[in-house]
């Protein structure tokens, strides 16, 4: 794959696995010529992508509290469409996964691209966190674990090897501090054949302690902790899964458990890992594929490539609030909801290590520089094929400077299938102060759960 990297001196070194902080003299350009979260503030030298100018105030049609973000961008036109005829104009920029969907949908898949817009704007405690943790975190475990010392904030703004970069996916902002998200939301499968089954209505709740630092009940080392209810369907009702994963899942691995109503109790589910199919997702989806990328890094070999400007679905608010009755068609889905910027990426290549069993054999991850949660991924089989391809769209909460990347659409090309995954058009996302540390055990949620 030929990429072309935007490269500067304290990109040079990318492939090398050292785990040490940045030096204080990098740690300047944070908040100078860098955003405290690590993006180049200024734009490129061709326009396209403009300088970052952060927060925004909320549009006059948005309802504060209602679960969902008015599009401050609505009257945008697209500025140009990228399909299957014009495609090879763009390929540079384009993920193996967006040219297969062009390729094989000539007649009904394309891409809207709109202006650039950067946004994304963080808490000023989450900033400062970040800033500090340029020149403290570390990485230990050959990068699959992080130190106690990262803490409140982006733990690698300045990422030095592919561990680093994805370490920042893995303890995205998702809301805080002290703060839970909760969501009503809903996933779809479409079959080869068009036909589209939802596999799950669920009430969801997620926190990230790691953020939560002037929350005292909290072990603040656990940098996820999520639960989901399943309501439908019927099958499945009363179903309930739950995640706790460690900045060091060595000493304490990813804590997964279920309940069912027919057993009525809860048991451990370490199989929530890897490679295991995600079931209320229709199998479309793996675990390690939650939020992008979910879990214990010790499978792969993951090497930083740089950055290159790509298409990624950022500003996405008509794309998360889409009602799946627009949005679903037959191959794919609707590209009228979807949103095309021109931004700059991380690169992250991961490679199956010697000895390994996984589905697949290289996956390669396209991160938004901006830290929006806006991301493509390509997964490649055991032959070197192009298996999965997913794609994240994200959006601003304006006003609680939160970025969010919560709707997935991830195609199996093997199958001829794809998932629409976090439907939250009918529910919207909630936030609030969270649950005492003692009603997020799996037995306290249970109980609480049960009786909704």
């Amino acid at each position: 794959m030929k990429f072309q990297l935007i490269a500067s001196a304290a990109l040079v070194a990318l492939a090398s696995q050292g785990y040490a902080a940045v030096s204080a003299d990098e740690a300047r350009q944070l908040g100078t010529t860098l955003t405290e979260f690590g993006a180049i503030k200024a734009g490129n030298a061709e326009g396209t992508i403009p300088a970052w100018t952060g927060a925004i105030r909320p549009p006059a049609d948005f309802k504060a509290g209602s679960g969902f973000w008015a599009d401050p961008f609505k009257d945008d036109k697209p500025l140009f469409r990228i399909d299957a005829k014009n495609m090879a104009q763009y390929a540079d920029k384009l993920s193996e996964g967006q040219k297969k969907l062009l390729r094989d949908n000539p007649s009904t898949y394309y891409l809207n691209v709109y202006q650039s817009r950067r946004i994304t704007s963080f808490p000023d405690s989450v900033l400062k966190a970040t800033v500090r943790n340029a020149t403290v975190c570390k990485t230990k475990n050959d990068g699959i674990s992080i130190i106690p010392e990262c803490a409140g904030g982006l733990p690698f703004p300045i990422p030095k090897n592919g561990y680093e970069a994805m370490w920042n996916q893995i303890v995205k902002y998702h809301g805080g501090p002290g703060a839970q998200m909760t969501a009503h939301n809903k996933g779809w499968v479409i079959d080869s054949n068009g036909k589209p089954t939802m596999t799950s209505d669920q009430y969801t709740r997620l926190e990230v302690p790691y953020y939560q630092q002037a929350k005292g009940d909290r072990d603040t080392t656990y940098i996820l902790r999520t639960y989901s209810n399943t309501m439908a369907p019927a099958r499945n009702a009363g179903v309930m899964t739950g995640l706790l994963d460690n900045i060091d899942p060595v000493e304490r691995p990813r804590r997964a458990w279920s309940y069912t109503p027919g057993q009525r109790r809860v048991k451990l589910s370490p199989e929530f890992s890897y490679d295991t199919p995600v079931s209320s997702q229709g199998g479309v989806t793996l675990f390690d594929e939650l939020f992008i990328f979910s879990g214990k890094m010790d499978r792969f070999d993951f090497k930083l490539q740089g950055k290159k400007e790509m298409f990624l679905h950022a500003n996405a608010f008509r794309g998360q609030f889409c009602d799946a009755k627009k949005a679903l068609m037959a191959k794919h889905v609707n590209p009228e909801c979807e949103r095309w910027e021109l931004h700059r990426a991380w690169v992250i290549e991961a490679t199956l290590k010697p000895g390994m069993r996984h589905a697949y054999s290289k996956r390669v991850y396209y991160f938004d520089e901006d830290q929006s949660g806006a991301g493509l991924y390509d997964a490649f089989d055991q032959s070197g094929a192009l298996y999965r391809s997913l794609l994240n769209g994200s959006f601003m909460a304006y006003d609680k400077d939160l970025p969010m990347g919560n709707r997935t659409v991830i195609y199996d090309f093997n199958k001829g299938n794809w998932a629409y995954v976090n439907d939250a058009s009918e529910g919207g996302y909630t936030h609030d102060a969270g649950l005492p540390d003692r009603e997020m055990s799996a037995e306290a949620t249970v109980a609480r759960e049960t009786t909704r």
